[in-house]
């Protein structure tokens, strides 16, 4: 079975979370696959950059959480493998990428409302417990 892995940011500006609307029509968050030899933090870096236009990001020390999940690809059946960051950054300005047709700053309820699966609902409790702790 094919496997992917890719790395994602839960961003926030003080108190609100970027999510950005899918070509497909489900709101998440930054992410992508590895390229040659980068490192999470790099394809992070690149993926925001990329999708949103936001260069300057500031990852939480200590965050860093999981998912998994199948999907179909060409027919076939594919386990990507996701590693989220939780990072922050001053900028609020969007440039979306080919890849989304919207996005938002929202606030941690209406994020969790706006979230179209619940392991991104989860990964947002877990990301908002963490900073409050912090």
């Amino acid at each position: 079975m094919p496997q992917e892995h890719s790395v994602g940011i839960i961003l926030f500006n003080k108190d609100q979370y970027l999510l950005l609307r899918y070509v497909s029509g489900h709101w998440g968050y930054v992410k992508g696959n590895v390229e040659g030899n980068e490192t999470p933090e790099e394809t992070a870096r690149r993926e925001l950059k990329e999708e949103t236009g936001i260069t300057t990001v500031f990852f939480v020390k200590g965050f860093l959480e999981s998912e998994g999940y199948f999907y179909k690809k060409e027919g076939n059946t594919v386990h990507k493998q996701v590693e989220y960051f939780l990072g922050e950054t001053q900028e609020t300005q969007v440039t979306l990428s080919k890849e989304h047709k919207d996005f938002a700053w929202l606030s941690y309820q209406e994020a969790i409302n706006r979230l179209s699966f619940a392991a991104g609902k989860e990964l947002l409790q877990k990301a908002e417990k963490f900073k409050k702790y912090q």
